[in-house]
């Protein structure tokens, strides 16, 4: 929900008006009167830009931008997975993220989802989201399915690179937030059966479990300011929310329950919809353990609130019923299960803060100066979780 979305590296209008088409049911759920250019204008903000116009401007100047990787790359690829003869130019997706990059390929086999992992930071082995991503399939889950190399690996070195390959299946662009209810019943009923699979895990993910940089938001203020960020001002505002959402932190208390291995970043950005209608779940690099409440209230944040702190309350409803509807029944949730998704919230702020002050200028510094004005100025707060806490509970009435 937080973070700036980001356009693929051959933007087309037509997902982004489907983007925006889905985006509407989950604001007529709190608006019944919410119009198409109120979605559209929605989505914009989530891009980072101003208006719809400025994002289908943005759409026509990067149009036809993807990489296209060497071909004999593509071939060694395909030979050590096994794809098949390749057909095609091995082209980017989108452009590098926390882990590397995305890639196409054709072969004669079908298509297949390329993920370079040169910056992977695994919470666990990539055996184990592996196996995570076999059981979620077996039980229902709908995912690209994993691909291993002939020699059985999940992850090759390949021209000097690791690499994990995955099936293609059929399906539109990543959904919004806040998402219309039978969508966000189905990231409840995914995140139930994925619990109930039970797979041990030995620890809290780092992600939610520790803040890792020592710096005050008050001291991240005072840097950008010096640094004649533009963002700055967003900065100062942002620091109090930041500081008492981690007081709220602070004052939780540990974990009742055991972690369990999940997916563990179910947000919308790592979930579309299929051909079917069906939820594809993606983004399963960075599975971990979370206790299950965490985990929920986690996907609360992240699929019901809408950027500003609003709360999609029919969507947190039909989140719990979905969850319930599998599993028989919802995790205790408190102010104490956000705990993980403060933290979390924190890290990230910190590192695409951090980040942006780094760049130099040029392209990647104007994309992080975007992604960062956006992260600071639509933070929920106390009051948002506490909403969202009060949506649940009248979902059991």
């Amino acid at each position: 929900m937080l973070s700036v979305k980001t356009l693929p590296d051959n933007p087309h209008l037509d997902h982004l008006r489907q983007q925006a088409k889905d985006l509407l049911a989950g604001l007529r759920a709190a608006d019944p009167a919410a119009t198409l250019a109120d979605a559209q204008a929605s989505l914009a903000g989530q891009y980072g830009f101003r208006t719809w116009t400025d994002l289908k401007a943005e759409v026509d100047r990067v149009r036809g931008h993807a990489a296209e990787e060497d071909p004999a790359l593509a071939r060694a690829i395909a030979e050590r997975f096994g794809l098949g003869e390749v057909t095609g130019p091995m082209r980017s997706v989108a452009r590098p993220d926390d882990m590397g990059r995305r890639w196409t390929l054709e072969t004669a086999q079908g298509r297949w989802n390329l993920r370079g992992l040169d910056t992977w930071w695994p919470i666990v082995d990539a055996e184990t989201d592996t196996a995570l991503q076999e059981a979620a399939a077996a039980a229902g889950v709908l995912l690209p399915p994993p691909v291993r190399s002939r020699a059985g690996a999940v992850v090759e070195s390949v021209g000097g690179h690791a690499w994990r390959v995955y099936g293609w299946v059929h399906a539109g662009p990543p959904l919004a937030a806040p998402a219309g209810a039978r969508f966000t019943r189905a990231v409840g009923e995914v995140l139930a059966t994925v619990h109930g699979l039970a797979l041990p895990v030995d620890r809290i993910s780092p992600w939610h479990a520790r803040r890792f940089s020592e710096v005050t938001w008050d001291g991240w203020a005072a840097r950008a300011a010096s640094e004649g960020a533009a963002w700055a001002p967003a900065m100062a505002a942002a620091a109090p929310v930041l500081t008492d959402l981690e007081s709220l932190r602070d004052a939780a208390p540990p974990p009742t329950r055991a972690p369990v291995l999940c997916h563990n970043s179910l947000g919308p950005a790592n979930a579309r919809k299929a051909r079917d209608g069906r939820l594809v779940v993606t983004g399963w690099e960075h599975a971990g353990g979370q206790p299950p409440d965490w985990e929920v209230a986690n996907a609360l944040f992240d699929w019901a609130v809408e950027p500003g702190g609003r709360v999609n309350a029919a969507g947190a409803r039909a989140l719990a019923d979905g969850y319930r509807a599998v599993a028989g029944h919802l995790p205790d949730l408190g102010l104490s299960s956000f705990r993980g998704t403060i933290t979390s919230l924190a890290n990230y702020v910190a590192g695409e803060v951090g980040t942006a002050l780094e760049l130099p200028a040029g392209e990647q510094r104007r994309y992080a100066d975007r992604s960062v004005t956006h992260v600071l100025t639509h933070l929920a707060t106390r009051t948002t979780l506490e909403h969202l806490l009060e949506a649940v509970t009248a979902a059991r009435r």
